[in-house]
């Protein structure tokens, strides 16, 4: 006999950080989903890492624009929540007003997990957001000719091929774990969902913690990966999309990716000349054959949105495959 089917929302978990994380989750709360995202821990760098320097904190930039992107308040409140000072006082440039409420809260309930919590109800979030760890972790890096670097922020400024990424804790050796919440809702989702964001400094400093690489290999919900549009200087400069991929299967040691999204869409060759003139980057390269021999699924579409003078991924576009995806993973029935 066929198991009823009783429709629910569909379970998606979003695992990454920096700029591109938002876009998708700020279209994705639109959905009739039960949206969890998982937000990296490891950046060093601008108030973020002032902040975890100053006071052995989990970095909070990521985490608020992640807060923001599903945040049901008023747009006013969110630009306070992202005001970022300009000031000549030491103490206060660079820093947001959201990065300071959340080292505060993070500071009065004694750990990040109770703050994110709090403050999601208060700025009436739809959806889980939760801290890949409960505590800062340091992303260290082996180049392709042996050499090693650490700090999320220095690792693409050396200007060298990439070969492995690794975590390892502030101070005194222990072992790595997960926060709260995080491996259980990516075991009970429909889908997984890992990025858009930088392959090396964004999405695997969460994969390499090690319950929450575990987890995404063994859930039964499908994993997609949303690859990047285009590469980025001292991480993935000449990479392909299917190369990309490759380097996820290497550092977990297995092919879990069960669907990858690839932009097709052409980025305007002014742009690209403009960007190489300050970066050298290019648009990455679709290699569908080469994603053949990596991933059951491809999804090959024009993802591509040009705004404010730079290039990022359609959200809405992206958040609709992406829903549909997971809609059709929750609906399966299985015989008896």
């Amino acid at each position: 006999m066929k198991q009823k089917f009783r429709k629910r929302r569909p379970k998606i978990v979003v695992i990454g950080g920096g700029t591109g994380l938002p876009v998708i989750l700020k279209s994705l709360k639109e959905k009739d989903a039960e949206v969890t995202a998982v937000v990296t821990v490891a950046d060093d760098g601008g108030s973020s890492g002032a902040l975890r320097e100053s006071l052995n904190a989990v970095p909070p930039g990521d985490l608020r624009n992640v807060l923001v992107a599903l945040s049901e308040i008023p747009q006013v409140q969110k630009d306070i929540f992202q005001y970022r000072f300009n000031s000549d006082h030491q103490s206060l440039s660079g820093h947001s007003i959201g990065n300071l409420i959340i080292s505060a809260t993070a500071d009065m309930k004694g750990n990040i997990y109770e703050a994110i919590q709090l403050l999601a109800k208060m700025m009436q979030v739809r959806g889980n957001v939760y801290p890949a760890a409960e505590e800062p972790l340091v992303l260290n890096a082996r180049y392709q000719d042996g050499t090693t670097e650490k700090g999320e922020s220095k690792i693409p400024k050396v200007g060298k091929m990439i070969d492995y990424v690794a975590l390892s804790c502030v101070g005194e050796a222990h072992p790595i774990q997960a926060s709260r919440k995080v491996v259980s809702a990516i075991m009970d989702a429909d889908l997984v969902v890992l990025g858009p964001g930088s392959l090396y400094t964004s999405i695997l400093p969460n994969l390499m913690i090690p319950d929450l690489g575990e987890a995404v290999m063994n859930t039964e919900g499908k994993v997609v990966y949303i690859c990047n549009i285009m590469s980025q200087l001292g991480e993935t400069e000449g990479l392909s999309d299917a190369e990309h991929i490759q380097v996820l299967h290497r550092h977990l040691g297995k092919q879990f990716v069960d669907i990858v999204l690839a932009n097709i869409g052409k980025v305007p060759d002014k742009y690209v000349e403009d960007i190489q003139a300050t970066e050298n980057l290019l648009q990455v390269t679709h290699d569908f054959k080469g994603m053949q021999a990596e991933v059951p699924v491809i999804v090959s579409d024009d993802f591509l949105e040009m705004r404010n003078s730079g290039v990022y991924h359609n959200g809405e576009k992206v958040a609709e495959e992406i829903f549909r995806t997971a809609f059709d993973s929750q609906r399966a029935i299985r015989n008896f």
